[in-house]
């Protein structure tokens, strides 16, 4: 989940993260919220990290630097290490972001050297301008490259979301779907669309393929996230 402030531009304020938590909450209470840590538009770590204060159960944490068509997403391994650190201090779970193959070899190291904590839950996005390419054989490159025992979701930036997450789905991981990365529901006819929308689809597809939607209990337990 990411946040905008009264202007409409993106925020890393923890009172309005808070505001949206409570809103999210009121009408899901079971819920997984995931928060950003994102440093595309604020870079500084205490401005990163002030979500986490609020202990949301996940937070998103890329795993290096990448170009996107706007900003650039630096992400030092100094940064990596404290946004890390201060996750596995609160007990929240780390949504790794591969943009590239290299960025599993860091989350590899982190986890060695004890700045993660296994189970891994891994989220591989493909496709943006200046990262991984979208192709069924560059996903499976990305799933077979995962340590063992780990979780993994996938996604497509624009018009490739929906045929990563079918692959992901026939492949046996698990989706991210959303507007934060297409905002069309049919890109040849630019058709704007909701979050609704596009999980709508999704269930009906993976429902149609045989695979069972999980539960917000039953995600907590495939993901190791401590439901005391």
């Amino acid at each position: 989940m990411h946040a905008r402030d009264e202007d409409g531009k993106p925020t890393y304020r923890k009172e309005i993260f808070e505001k949206i938590f409570k809103e999210i909450k009121r009408k899901c209470p079971d819920i997984v919220i995931c928060a950003s840590t994102s440093g595309r538009v604020h870079p500084h770590v205490e401005h990163r990290s002030e979500v986490l204060d609020l202990y949301p159960e996940m937070a998103s944490l890329t795993l290096g630097s990448l170009n996107f068509p706007q900003h650039p997403s630096v992400n030092s391994m100094e940064t990596i290490k404290m946004l890390a650190t201060m996750m596995k201090e609160r007990n929240i779970l780390p949504e790794l972001e591969i943009f590239e193959g290299g960025f599993i070899n860091t989350a590899k190291y982190l986890a060695r050297k004890g700045y993660l904590r296994k189970p891994l839950h891994f989220c591989l996005l493909l496709g943006s301008l200046g990262s991984f390419p979208p192709g069924i054989g560059d996903l499976s490159y990305l799933v077979q490259s995962l340590p063992s025992e780990s979780n993994w979701s996938a996604t497509g930036i624009g018009r490739f979301q929906t045929q990563i997450n079918v692959a992901a789905i026939l492949m046996g991981g698990n989706v991210r779907v959303g507007v934060e990365d297409s905002i069309y529901y049919n890109y040849p006819r630019e058709e704007l669309t909701t979050n609704a929308k596009l999980v709508k689809r999704i269930v009906r597809i993976a429902e149609e393929l045989n695979r069972e939607i999980a539960t917000p209990k039953e995600t907590r337990e495939i993901l190791g996230i401590n439901q005391e």
